[in-house]
C-alpha cells in the first residue's frame, strides 16, 4: 500500500534525513518520499498504520496535519 501525508516542520536536509530515518523504521514501510517545500511525505510498504507514521514523525519532530487521502 502507498500512503500520502501533509507533514509539517523543518525543511532543512538533516530534519527531512531524519524524518525519513524514523518511519523506516516502523515495522513494514519499505519506501519514504518526502517534499519538504510541499509539505508533503509518501509512504510505501505493507501493515503499517496511520498512528505509527504519526508517532514516528513526530519522534524526528515533524506534524502530521492529516492523511492525504483522495
Amino acid at each position: 500500500m502507498t500512503k500520502n501525508y501533509n507533514i509539517s516542520g523543518q525543511s532543512s536536509e538533516v530534519a527531512v534525513d531524519s524524518l525519513i530515518d524514523e518511519v523506516r523504521l516502523v515495522e513494514g514501510t519499505f519506501d519514504v518520499t518526502v517534499e519538504p517545500n510541499e509539505g508533503r511525505m509518501t509512504v510505501s510498504g505493507e501493515n503499517f498504520t496511520d498512528a505509527d507514521i504519526v508517532a514516528a514523525a513526530e519522534h524526528a519532530g515533524f506534524t502530521i496535519l492529516s492523511p492525504d487521502t483522495p
